[in-house]
């Protein structure tokens, strides 16, 4: 019998892995639905549903290993991080799909959000008053206006699986996706790993606003550390989250 593994596992949700089958247990029902409609309109792997029952989604394994993870040197050579771009541009060109998606927030709902988020930071003793104050105004870069694409909304290097050079033979976990802000993409793909943002561009195929995409390491870096704190995560790790922020200073 193949080993059953915990992939992870917090009080929203948890994905197991057995075999080359994974199991998605999701106790709001909204998130499978936007997952199975985003990975059906989507043009580009993704990973095949299996069955569903809620409140659980059983999803194929894709092959290939993941570009890499966050506080770690990624080995996916440059073509992978140009290949990854190119698939992200081909999503950003098909046609929106119905639902407003995770990076489709307006800009007073997000300004909201992160002035709320900020200010506990600092209150709980979380971060400096200086290192947070900074980086919120780095941050405001990402309240321009923007045309809406189709998004993945969670496009974390770990959920882009390539085989080989140049080849990107899935992308996973597609419950934030919706219409949205293309450069949220790029930056959630980049986000502590700087070094490969050029060659996502060359892939991309396309200018984009550098300092637009830095803003969003920024902003996401702020809303994401007291939930990773809260659902077991360490977002003082090596070249997690609270580096992005230093890095700025």
């Amino acid at each position: 019998m193949d080993e059953v593994k915990v992939v992870v596992a917090h009080s929203e949700r948890a994905t197991l892995r057995v075999g080359d089958v994974f199991l998605k247990v999701d106790a709001d029902q909204t998130r499978i639905d936007v997952e199975v409609e985003a990975m059906a309109l989507a043009p580009v792997p993704t990973p095949e549903v299996l069955w569903r029952k809620p409140p659980v989604l059983a999803l194929s394994a894709v092959p290939g290993e993941a570009l890499g993870r966050l506080g770690e040197p990624s080995t996916a050579s440059p073509a992978a991080w140009g290949a990854a771009g190119e698939a992200i541009r081909r999503l950003h060109g098909a046609p929106l799909p119905p639902r407003r998606g995770r990076a489709g927030a307006g800009r007073d709902e997000l300004a909201a959000e992160l002035d709320g988020e900020c200010e506990r930071l600092v209150a709980n003793g979380v971060l400096p008053a200086d290192l947070v104050t900074r980086n919120r105004q780095v941050a405001e870069a990402v309240f321009q206006p923007w045309t809406p694409v189709f998004t993945h909304g969670d496009l974390q290097i770990t959920h882009v699986f390539v085989d080989g050079d140049d080849e990107i033979t899935g992308i996973i976990d597609w419950s934030e996706a919706g219409q949205g802000d293309a450069l949220f993409d790029l930056a959630i793909l980049t986000l502590g790993h700087e070094e490969h943002l050029d060659d996502v561009i060359a892939g991309y195929g396309t200018d984009v606003d550098r300092d637009v995409i830095r803003a969003w390491w920024l902003l996401r870096s702020l809303l994401a550390i007291r939930w990773l704190a809260e659902h077991g995560f360490d977002p003082f790790a090596p070249g997690g989250e609270v580096d992005v922020l230093r890095a700025c200073m």
